[in-house]
């Protein structure tokens, strides 16, 4: 028995026109897909209006805008809030708080200079 009987050959046929019709059907026409109208929000609207007529400044301003927006929300807030909880939660001693320096009386000693504060002058007990 040699090649295909009538039965098998009309089933082959009909598969072959069944996956070509399948084939024809997955081609897109003009109209497809159909997909809703897309709302962008007002910034990224505003974007799309303001680079729609070019123009070279237009995009160096849109990449400078994105940059420094990048670099604020992922360098200096971050670092800010490090900052933050490390001055007023783990330091010992918050940074920026200055000590006063102690009193000075006639007689003392200036350690750096070795001066010694000469006593001050009196004041006659009249008053005015």
């Amino acid at each position: 028995m040699s090649g295909y009987s009538e039965d098998e050959k009309l089933r082959v046929q009909q598969l072959r026109a069944l996956r070509r019709r399948w084939l024809r059907d997955q081609e897109l026409s003009e109209r497809e897909p159909v997909l809703p109208p897309r709302r962008p929000g007002p910034v990224a609207a505003f974007w799309e209006r303001f680079l729609q007529p070019g123009g070279l400044w237009r995009h160096l301003l849109f990449k400078a805008c994105k940059t420094s927006g990048f670099v604020l929300v992922r360098v200096v807030v971050p670092a800010w809030i490090i900052l933050y909880y490390l001055k007023y939660h783990v330091m010992k001693m918050p940074h920026g708080i200055v000590m006063s320096n102690p009193r000075i009386f006639p007689g003392d000693r200036i350690l750096e200079t070795g001066e010694i504060i000469p006593p001050l002058k009196e004041e006659p007990d009249e008053h005015h």
